[in-house]
This record gives C-alpha cells, structure tokens and sequence, in this order.
C-alpha cells in the first residue's frame, strides 16, 4: 500500500445543538482513538483513533489469529518461562522483565501483524526474572485491561482578536483543557528541528507502506473536533499541525477558520492511533485561541495560515519537540523533504485512513515547472500559481492527501541536514499521487514575518521556532 497524504478537510460549520459533551458521546469518541481491534464504523485519521468516514473502507488491523500452529507466547515451551509485555517492560540486552525503572535496551519491534508470538505489535514475549515475578512491584501489563483515557476538564473560557479582527468566537461554555499521564522528562537536548530516523525506544522493521518511526517527527500534531457528534459531523479530525512553540501550533487555515475554539482538542506524541501502548503517552490540550491571516481568502486557499494558542504548553518529551521555521524569504531546494500525517492513502471513496503515522519523501518543485504541470490538468492553460504556495511531489503515488490538510512539508536545513525546517502547510492538490502532477503547499517562508508579528502580540518568545 503506498501513502499519498494531501489535502484539504474543510470543516463544516454546524451549530452545536448541546453545549456539553454527553458521556455517551464522550464513550463514543474514545472507542475510536483507543479501538484495539481497527474495526470501525465512524471516521479519524488523526488523533488516537482511526477515523474512517462512513462509506470508506476502513485500514485493516488484522488480528494475529492462530496463523496455523504457530506457538503463543506463553504457551507450549515457554509456558511458565515467558509472558507478553509492553516492550518497555522487557529489558533487550537480557530479554527478561523488568518490573521497575526503564530499560535501556530497548529491541526492535515488527509493526507487521502475523509474526509476532503476542496478540499486540508493542508487546513482546519477554523472560520471567530468576525466581519470578516481585508481587510487591507492579505487575507487567499483558495488554488485556483496557488503558485509561485523559479526561476533560473544565478551564475559564478565553476569546481573543487578530490583526483582523476576531476570529474566536465567545462562549459560556468552558474550553475543556485535558488531563494528561504523567511524561518521563526528556533528556535530550531542546533543540527544534530534531527528527529521530530511527525512531525512538525501537525501530520499527517490515515498514511496507511508509510507517513513520515512534517519534521520527516529535512536531506532528492532530487537531481534532472533540463536538463532531453533536456538531452532525461524520469525522473527529479536522487536520494535521505542526508544535512550533510549546504553546503555539501552526496550521492551515482553511482548517480552523470556521471552527470554535471549545470544539478543538491538539494532540502531540501521536503515533499509532489504535493503541495507547506507547511508553511515552500522548498529551491533549484545549485551544485558547485561533489567529487567521487577515489575508485568507477561502475560496482559492490564498495565504492559507492560521495559528492555534494552546491553553498549557505541551511539555518536552523524547516524543514530542518543536519545528524549525525558514527566515522571512528564504528559499529551500531540497529531494529530501518529508511530508507526514495520518491522512488518506488514495483520493476518493476507495482511500484508507491510516493508523500509523505515514511519512513521505519528496522533492521541491521550481515555481515555473509547477504552475506548468498544474496547467496541464483542468485548472487549465491560463491558472497562475499565487507567491503565497510552493510546490514539491510529482512522482506517482507519492503525495499528501485528504486528511492530511494542515499538515507540515518539513526540509533539512541547507546549514546542518540533521535538523529541519517546515518550509510548508499541505493546502491543495488535484488528486492525490498523480504522475508530474505536484501537491500545493502554503510557503512558510513568505509569512514567517506574520507569524513573528502574532507571537509578539501575545507575547510568546520565538526562539523555540529560530535556528
């Protein structure tokens, strides 16, 4: 299967008929970001949960089964001598549990359902210690009790205005900030721009269908509609993001200009959407306030950039950090761009939404050779590319796609490759992967002015963002 992640979820406005979220839709959204078994009848793409939309296929996450007379993990030889643990309970140089503290030896875990001795990709089939398991030290998770889910709180509502004018919208109802597991504190150094090609804890092995790494883009963020239910609509995601300050994530705006800010939830740490059996977990924060450019225009996606303030910063983790931004101007020619995002895999009914972030690489395109190949398709011999897009992609079945709007277009820094820069915003496209046919993106170096404008005003220091 191969990803082309593009483009561009417009959210409907629909006026929310219940201010508050009942439990039953509260359950509802959580069976979707913590379904274990993939099987499921509503919609994601970008959060923890897979949200397929209603006459899409969904992504299969086939169950490991018996696949013939192949020995469980427990069972036969190793029963009383081995058990299923989450790979951070299972110490890689000695292959024994550890009950306590965290291994350093972490092994590699195959994503790939079908040759693993448990019934979870994460977990592993570790030793039990010389004398078995300490009853007075926590027990090893076996991967059947179900894993608790943050839960909403109630924060002091908050509006504000932008260069143009207000862009949130007042409420009585309280912007839910969300309660968050305890994060390891990272050790690494703060520095933006940091991916981890080989991931973090382990690395994935059987990646056919361009699985990200576990924490290869620690900027990548899901903006999610906590109100999709009560709103009438079909899918919790609205679109991807990128953690440009702990505070601060930069999107599309076509993805949150009509939106409120009660109804969206900012996800970091994401990865795998079907479980929540990472060691780091993920951390949810509520939006205090959206900032459009005062120069959006919604019909052609010109100046496509919006910001979101986050109620609390996102706390540094080994998974999760901040990307870097270009200078105002400044132009990135590079093969070896990446995309990534939870989107679809094809444009069209026949497209799956992915439960594993997918990445892509791609090339920048030259302006002229872009708005050339776009003439070609029915945009027609007289479309102008507008200065506020880059171009990059091209090659067939390589591309963002739909659910994957907001997401950012990331590039090596011209000075030093192993840190990048989001150079950026998945906004566009005719279709998703067409040969010679490039995605559009919104250039973040035409409006990093803009953005530095808007930190000032809320007085957020820039640095996290600057090389």
């Amino acid at each position: 299967m191969h990803l082309t992640l593009i483009l561009t979820s417009f959210v409907l406005f629909v006026q929310c008929q219940n201010d508050i979220v009942d439990d039953e839709t509260r359950r509802k959204i959580n069976e979707i970001f913590n379904s274990s078994s993939g099987t499921n009848p509503t919609n994601l793409g970008t959060g923890t949960g897979e949200f397929v939309p209603v006459g899409l296929e969904e992504v299969p996450q086939v169950g490991l089964g018996d696949y013939g007379s192949a020995e469980k993990c427990g069972e036969g030889s190793t029963k009383g001598l081995r058990m299923c643990v989450s790979y951070h309970m299972c110490d890689g140089r000695t292959n024994t549990i550890v009950q306590e503290g965290v291994t350093d030896g972490f092994g590699i875990i195959d994503i790939r359902f079908g040759t693993n001795a448990c019934p979870h990709p994460l977990d592993v089939c570790c030793k039990l210690p010389d004398g078995g398991l300490n009853p007075n030290l926590p027990l090893p998770s076996t991967g059947t009790s179900p894993t608790p889910t943050p839960t909403p709180i109630p924060l002091p509502p908050v509006t504000g205005t932008s260069s143009s004018g207000p862009v949130t919208f007042p409420t009585s109802e309280t912007p839910p900030a969300v309660n968050t597991p305890e994060i390891p504190v990272s050790t690494k150094p703060s520095f933006c721009g940091i991916r981890n090609p080989n991931g973090i804890d382990f690395k994935i092995t059987g990646a056919r269908d361009n699985e990200a790494e576990y924490g290869e883009f620690p900027w990548m963020v899901a903006i999610v509609n906590r109100n999709y239910m009560a709103m009438g609509l079909e899918s919790p995601l609205i679109c991807g993001g990128s953690l440009i300050t702990p505070n601060i994530v930069l999107t599309g705006a076509h993805c949150v200009s009509r939106s409120k800010t009660f109804d969206l939830t900012v996800r970091a740490g994401e990865w795998d959407t079907q479980t929540t059996r990472e060691r780091i977990p993920y951390q949810e924060r509520g939006v205090r306030e959206i900032r459009v450019h005062p120069n959006f225009n919604g019909g052609n996606l010109f100046n496509d950039f919006a910001i979101l303030v986050l109620q609390e910063s996102i706390v540094k983790a080994d998974n999760v950090g901040t990307i870097c931004l270009p200078a105002q101007g400044q132009r990135i020619i590079s093969k070896n761009c990446f995309v990534s995002g939870w989107g679809k895999d094809e444009f069209g009914r026949k497209g799956k939404f992915q439960s594993i972030l997918k990445k892509i690489e791609l090339p920048i395109v030259e302006r002229e050779r872009c708005q050339q190949a776009l003439r070609t398709t029915r945009l027609g011999l007289r479309f102008i590319l507008d200065r506020s897009f880059i171009c990059a992609g091209g090659e067939m079945g390589k591309d963002a796609c739909t659910g994957d709007g907001g997401s950012p277009l990331v590039c090596p820094d011209p000075q030093n490759p192993n840190r990048y820069m989001q150079v950026g915003i998945v906004a566009w496209g005719i279709g998703c992967g067409e040969q010679n046919i490039p995605g559009v993106y919104a250039d973040v170096s035409q409006f990093r002015t803009w953005i530095d404008q808007e930190l000032v005003r809320l007085n957020i220091d820039n640095a996290p963002y600057n090389l």
